[in-house]
């Protein structure tokens, strides 16, 4: 939770830099952490929908559909065959109880808080020495983001049209925004200026 009055950001991860901190956590045994962040980068959820993830929603299946909590609009993901290895592996290393249990349980049986995920995320990117200034569960949802802008970049009015929809945003310029494109390109501005 952030101090009243104080201003919070999150930064997004590099996706070179996002794919090897998945694999190191699982290679070092932090199965559940290894998957919130291929979720989190690989369908763009906001931390509330992933926290609400059960196995039986996401194992052995292509694609789902969720309510999202904070607009209450569907929405369908695809999960590539990658991903789809990934929560197998993390699902046999984890053993839930059941299929119908959150795919984020605690020690203490409950689900994680986002308080206590974006504690955990703040140690992941010390110990693993992370790129990134601000790192916090929101930082996953703008990795999918830029990936998905970098990987469109030929037609980057395409994928800022198809992220605003995916993100729900009423305009491109929110997203632009969003993925902190805006100030890249005020910031471009003053490289133009030479003697």
């Amino acid at each position: 939770m952030s101090l009243k009055y104080s201003s919070t950001t999150a930064d997004y991860l590099e996706w070179s830099e996002a794919m090897n901190l998945i694999r190191k956590l699982a290679r070092n045994g932090n199965y559940k952490m290894s998957l919130l962040v291929a979720i989190g980068c690989f369908t763009g959820f906001r931390i509330s929908d992933i926290l609400a993830l059960r196995w039986k929603q996401i194992l052995d299946v292509t694609e789902f559909t969720i309510t999202e909590r904070k607009t209450g609009k569907r929405r369908t993901v695809r999960i590539n065959h990658e991903l789809q290895l990934h929560i197998w592996d993390c699902y046999e290393h984890i053993k839930p109880v059941s299929m119908e249990n959150h795919i984020l349980i605690s020690q203490k049986g409950t689900v994680f808080t986002v308080q206590r995920i974006n504690i955990i995320l703040k140690e992941i990117k010390v110990k693993y020495r992370l790129h990134i200034r601000h790192f916090s569960c929101h930082s996953l949802r703008k990795t999918f983001g830029r990936q998905v802008y970098n990987m469109n970049s030929d037609n980057a009015e395409l994928a800022l049209v198809k992220l605003m929809e995916l993100f729900n945003h009423s305009s491109v310029a929110i997203t632009k925004r969003y993925l902190g494109l805006r100030q890249e390109e005020i910031l471009e501005t003053y490289d133009c200026l030479t003697f």
